[in-house]
């Protein structure tokens, strides 16, 4: 059975291990979290044992990077290889319940939690978050550190970009794109390309807020 680590003793730390206990091919040996606060502490069955740097400690354990913020999972990573963490430490994490058809890619480090669809051909970078009922159809491209929040549908061949979030029950029409850092908010329904850091609300979703490169707030 291999062995993993968490990252952050958060929400997104206790569904990662639960879907792993449930999966019975991996056991969590603990969680790492850079509050010192926290270290000692027992997260549903799982110690705190140290900061995120206590890494390097385990050579033999998978990482999981389970900060609920694509930035700041990307933060971590950047940390983390820095301090001389290889990329091949990092686990991906497929509850059992999700089905990854032939000619699907899902990154190191990623995690797709339950009732995830794909259909055909889809790809998914690394650091990629899909929270439950997610459903993501043929031909879509997911780039690295992004955030699928429950419920959120794409279309066929969309893009979207690194670090990129996608709130609850938000969809996403066929061939459209969402731009790096951008944010779509809770049930908004994306009829066009979405530029990058910017942030998209309603139905169909339009402009609420805008990106450093593109001016002030709309």
């Amino acid at each position: 059975m291999d062995e993993l680590l968490l990252i952050a003793a958060s929400g997104l730390a206790r569904e990662v291990l639960a879907a792993v206990r449930e999966s019975g091919r991996s056991e969590v040996i603990g969680i790492l979290d850079d509050d010192a606060g926290k270290t000692g502490a027992v997260v549903d069955g799982v110690r705190v044992l140290g900061p995120a740097s206590d890494a390097l400690r385990y050579p033999g354990a998978g990482v999981v990077v389970c900060v609920g913020s694509g930035a700041g999972r990307a933060r971590i990573v950047d940390r983390l290889a820095g301090l001389g963490l290889p990329d091949r430490r990092y686990a991906t994490v497929v509850d059992s319940l999700v089905r990854i058809p032939d000619g699907c890619g899902i990154g190191r480090g990623s995690v797709l939690l339950g009732h995830v669809t794909l259909t055909a051909g889809v790809t998914l970078g690394e650091h990629v978050v899909v929270m439950p009922g997610v459903t993501l159809t043929h031909d879509d491209v997911v780039e690295d550190f992004a955030t699928f929040a429950a419920g959120v549908s794409l279309g066929g061949g969309v893009r979207i970009g690194r670090g990129a979030y996608l709130g609850m029950n938000a969809s996403v029409r066929e061939g459209a794109s969402v731009g790096a850092g951008a944010t779509i908010g809770m049930g908004a329904a994306v009829l066009a390309d979405v530029p990058e850091d910017e942030t998209w609300v309603g139905v169909p979703a339009r402009l609420l807020r805008a990106g450093i490169a593109s001016g002030t707030a709309a």
